[in-house]
């Protein structure tokens, strides 16, 4: 579940919304779709591109196996029913990131269609969001606008492969949004087919919005939303969409079809282009590529392949470690993570605080370092150690913040900066009980104050004594030896 969103229909309750979403996610081949160059990302300019993908006239495209396999897989994991018989379109359209002046795609004979996927909504029901279809297409170059005066074209990404997944306008507000979008996210992950990365264009949405009177039949006039780079903005923008069309409706103004962006800036979205601008884009089938012919064994090899998919892994966190609905969706939607906590949990057998070290410690210190978790030197070999010392009362809770700082600048095991620094809780009575009477007898006045009933000041011992201790006081110890000396 993620966090919840403002529902901006909640201050318009007699209209509803119908959501939408086109999403293109770059495949992590090694090569693009119809040709040998490297599929990566950051190279320098025009590097990775040979003929086919510069669209040079007379060349061929040859299909990678490896797309269409990646196609079926994402059909298999969202329920979809898998195209015996699915073939390639040309759609035609003049851009100067367009080399060949039309792009290879599917059209009428998708590879992939009647899908769904899970979402969970506030109340932890259950919703689906069905799915129009999943094809293959190329992705197309992209113009780099420097100044007023000059525009380049960089073809490296000209020939990437992408999956575009179309939905049903199922989602009635940004959380359903949102949520949809993560799930779909977290799904291309753990198949492995894609690191679905907003910041490198590699997961991209394309939000269709439309509003209503509620109990009308006819939805109302969709717009489309494009251009926009995280979560965040998403939620943002359709909020933003829904106010504007309701506004419209209600000054009797008609909402026009047409293509809009989002502001970052302003925080509003911007008119690009009516429909009546919108592109003819003249498709026809492809001609130089065979159909695509899969059969129950193909279908079958690739189903085996399948690991545990987020929904799966979301209810089983709650079930087996007794994680909330919340802890289980932050770990769920990043494998990574998820991956991190269960082979921690595995070697330590603490899976509530192995979770709250992670949301609470390990994260925050990656968000304020701008690290990935595989850029961090923790790793679950101490994080498991540092919890297991904890428990067994080796050292104090405060202390393991310390501890938990050094391991991450040095990546040791909790028990070599125990020894280094000597970090070792005291749990001796005998050599607690001195100090705690040297603190009572040297703040008379507040054991009066306690004694007369300011009990609040019982804290102020135990912060005492913390001080003297550096930390290091076992705090059971400590409270039972308070007590018996403020009687």
């Amino acid at each position: 579940m993620t966090k919840k969103i403002k529902n901006i229909l909640d201050i318009y309750p007699e209209y509803e919304a119908n959501i939408g979403i086109e999403v293109h996610t770059q495949l992590k081949t090694k090569s693009k779709i119809f040709c040998s160059c490297p599929n990566q990302f950051g190279s320098q300019p025009n590097k990775n591109i040979c003929p086919t993908c510069a669209g040079y006239p007379g060349v061929l495209p040859n299909l990678n196996r490896r797309v269409v396999d990646s196609a079926i897989t994402l059909g298999l994991a969202t329920k979809s029913q898998i195209a015996r018989v699915s073939e390639f379109a040309r759609k035609h359209y003049m851009y100067p990131d367009l080399p060949k002046n039309f792009q290879i795609t599917q059209d009428e004979k998708p590879i992939c269609t009647e899908g769904y996927i899970l979402i969970e909504l506030n109340d932890a029901t259950e919703k689906q969001i069905r799915l129009v279809r999943i094809h293959i297409e190329e992705d197309a170059g992209k113009n780099l606008h420097i100044g007023d005066n000059e525009s380049y074209v960089d073809l490296n990404r000209a020939g990437t492969p992408l999956l575009e997944i179309v939905s049903h306008p199922d989602m009635t507000n940004a959380y359903e949004a949102k949520t949809y979008l993560m799930n779909l996210r977290a799904i291309v992950q753990y198949l492995d087919i894609s690191d679905a990365n907003m910041e490198e264009g590699s997961f991209r949405a394309d939000v269709n919005v439309s509003v209503k009177k509620k109990g009308a039949e006819e939805l109302g006039t969709k717009v489309e939303v494009k251009n926009i780079n995280s979560f965040k903005f998403i939620s943002q923008a359709i909020n933003y969409e829904i106010e504007r069309q309701i506004h419209l409706v209600e000054e009797n103004t008609p909402v026009t079809q047409e293509t809009r962006t989002w502001d970052e800036k302003y925080h509003k979205t911007v008119f690009m282009r009516t429909k009546e601008e919108a592109f003819d884009y003249r498709y026809f089938s492809e001609p130089d590529l065979p159909i695509i012919v899969t059969d129950d064994e193909w279908v079958d090899r690739l189903r085996k392949t399948l690991p545990e998919l987020p929904h799966q892994k979301y209810h089983r966190f709650q079930h087996d470690y007794e994680l909330s609905p919340y802890e289980a969706n932050i770990l769920v939607n990043h494998p990574n993570l998820s991956a991190f906590f269960e082979a921690t949990t595995n070697l330590c057998k603490y899976p509530k605080q192995v979770c709250n070290w992670i949301l609470r410690n390990l994260l925050a210190y990656l968000n304020e370092h701008k690290l990935e978790l595989h850029e961090c030197k923790i790793r679950p070999e101490t994080l498991s150690e540092l919890i297991i010392e904890i428990e067994k009362e080796i050292i104090t809770s405060k202390t393991a913040q310390e501890i938990f700082l050094e391991m991450a600048h040095t990546g040791k095991y909790p028990s070599i900066i125990v020894q280094e620094q000597s970090l070792k809780q005291i749990s001796s009575k005998e050599e607690l009980e001195p100090i705690i009477a040297e603190i009572i007898e040297n703040n008379s006045q507040q054991v009066e104050a306690y004694k007369q009933g300011n009990e609040r000041l019982f804290t102020f011992f135990i912060g005492q004594t913390m001080k003297v201790t550096k930390g290091k006081g076992n705090p059971k110890v400590i409270k039972e030896l308070l007590e018996k000396y403020l009687r």
